[in-house]
């Protein structure tokens, strides 16, 4: 009998058809993964399971019963549990109190707080039960995301892009986790862009492309070339970068020193940093070691920081506020997409407006130059949305995460901030987004990139650098660098500058 099966499952929205009668089935036990590109339907299935929204069309069977949940409360009471992409917590609240409201509030709250921290350390994913979210990075948010799904013990958990930002190490544990629930009984839903985690870890495979399913195959008997094929129609094209000679310094940081912001922040240690034009210098690291108070401090979010400590080329950055950073050339896209990068009910041309200023003239805004604008922007980063009306939460992540960056890269900026460039992308928009970088690059522009995807950064930097416990390791130019090299340094064993290389 299967855990779960859908027929003929149909949801459609003005304009557009999300799910054509999509069927489904997963066993008991089977680790099931989804695949498909941004806007093929994924996500909006997953949440028809779990009874966010509900189909137009189609039945779906649990346990060979007939059942459609009402809403979230009703598919979680079935055993049902999801982990969205976009996380659904209270950032005023604990760690310890978004689980225990995700728990319906059956148990004291020091008891959930205890089976927190043992399932935390049992499965690897620590956090600190007693500190509030809003103070999280985005891997330790999701890390609250996971427990708090895995605390109510369900019979099937839905995972949408788990390991978008998760270091290696943490996928690996991660997976352990998987396995462990998949050996008692527990059925998973996977979706993931990532080819080789899914041939890895996944025992079956159903492929999505534009709402209809194109394969249901043994990925693991599957390459990434024919798994592609499925899910977009062709092989993923090669990624093509031309060594290129750095140009004048155009950030500088220059012994940053700041306290933690806030009781559970990370402070900067004396940090120093030199980003050149035509660089690109990738910020390795997991999660939680300062790369949000670095890039909020460099972005102006953070107005602590002091004369001669950062210098944009060669003005003096202190007490300039993000908005005349942007002016003297310096973009930024954070992490969070919807409701830093974008707010999630206003149109996608509305938020064009929040960093871009070509539309405003002598004080007046000019909505035929916005949304022209705003089309270019859709058009030319092959983005799927209704148009420059479109809201920003309608897009799926990794069309919202194109809109967004390609928002700023248009601006032609001189100095890129970029975190975590292609989480929870598609094979084929990640190339695309790694051109596009490539491409600044190649036109004066500085990058620099924050992530946790070790291949990405090895992929596009010229120079990496290791951030670990507040503190930055020396550079290191990419094509000297080794995988096993970077991973000693970040647990914050690197060499004294001047030092010697570690083995």
């Amino acid at each position: 009998m299967f855990r779960l099966e859908l027929r003929g499952i149909t949801k459609r929205y003005p304009g557009i058809t999300a799910n054509d009668a999509v069927d489904l089935a997963v066993l008991p036990g089977q680790i099931h993964a989804v695949l498909g590109e941004n806007g093929a339907g994924k996500s909006t299935l997953m949440k028809l399971i779990y009874g966010a929204i509900q189909p137009d069309a189609g039945e779906l069977y649990w346990n060979g019963k007939r059942v459609q949940p009402a809403h979230p409360r009703a598919a979680r009471e079935l055993g049902i549990a999801m982990v969205f992409q976009h996380f659904s917590l209270f950032e005023s609240l604990t760690v310890a109190e978004n689980v225990w409201l995700g728990l319906d509030g059956k148990q004291p709250l020091r008891a959930v707080a205890e089976r927190i921290a043992s399932v935390a350390d049992e499965y690897g994913l620590a956090i600190d039960p007693s500190r509030p979210v809003h103070g999280l990075s985005v891997g330790e948010r999701q890390r609250v995301e996971i427990l708090r799904a895995l605390l109510g013990s369900p019979q099937l958990l839905i995972l949408d892009e788990p390991t978008s930002v998760l270091a290696p190490n943490a996928v690996e544990r991660l997976f352990r986790t998987l396995r462990q629930l998949a050996a008692g009984g527990c059925s998973l839903l996977y979706i993931s862009h990532k080819l080789d985690e899914i041939r890895t870890l996944c025992d079956t495979c159903t492929v999505l492309r534009a709402g209809r399913v194109t394969g249901v195959v043994d990925p693991q008997k599957e390459t990434n070339a024919s798994l592609s094929r499925l899910m977009i129609g062709a092989e993923p094209p090669a990624l093509e970068r031309q060594p290129r000679a750095a140009g004048p310094i155009a950030l500088q940081v220059h012994e940053l020193a700041l306290p933690a912001a806030e009781e559970f922040g990370v402070a900067l240690e004396q940090l120093s940093l030199d980003v050149h034009a035509g660089e690109i210098v990738g910020i390795v690291g997991v999660s939680g070691n300062g790369q949000k108070e670095l890039l909020a401090a460099l972005s102006g979010e953070d107005a602590r920081v002091g004369p001669g400590r950062l210098r944009l080329l060669d003005e003096d950055l202190a007490g300039a506020s993000p908005e005349q950073r942007r002016a003297l050339g310096l973009h930024f896209v954070p992490e969070e997409r919807l409701g830093r990068a974008a707010v999630p009910s206003l149109s996608l041309a509305d938020n064009t407006l929040l960093t871009r200023r070509e539309p405003i003239a002598k004080g007046w805004l000019r909505r035929g130059v916005l949304a022209q604008l705003t089309r270019r922007l859709i058009a030319g980063y092959a983005v799927q949305a209704r148009g420059p009306d479109a809201p920003a939460r309608s897009l799926s992540g990794g069309n919202l995460q194109k809109f967004i960056l390609g928002r700023e890269i248009d601006a032609a900026p001189r100095l890129l901030i970029v975190a975590q460039p292609t989480w929870g992308v598609d094979v084929g928009a990640s190339v695309q987004i790694h051109r596009e970088l490539l491409r600044l690059r190649d036109a004066g522009c500085a990058i620099l990139i924050a992530s946790e995807e070790l291949e990405e950064l090895f992929a596009i930097s010229d120079t990496l650098v290791v951030m670990a416990q507040g503190r930055l390791s020396p550079r290191i130019a990419r094509q000297e660098a080794t995988v096993d090299e970077i991973g000693a340094w970040m647990s914050g064993l690197w060499p004294s500058s001047g030092g010697p290389a570690l083995a």
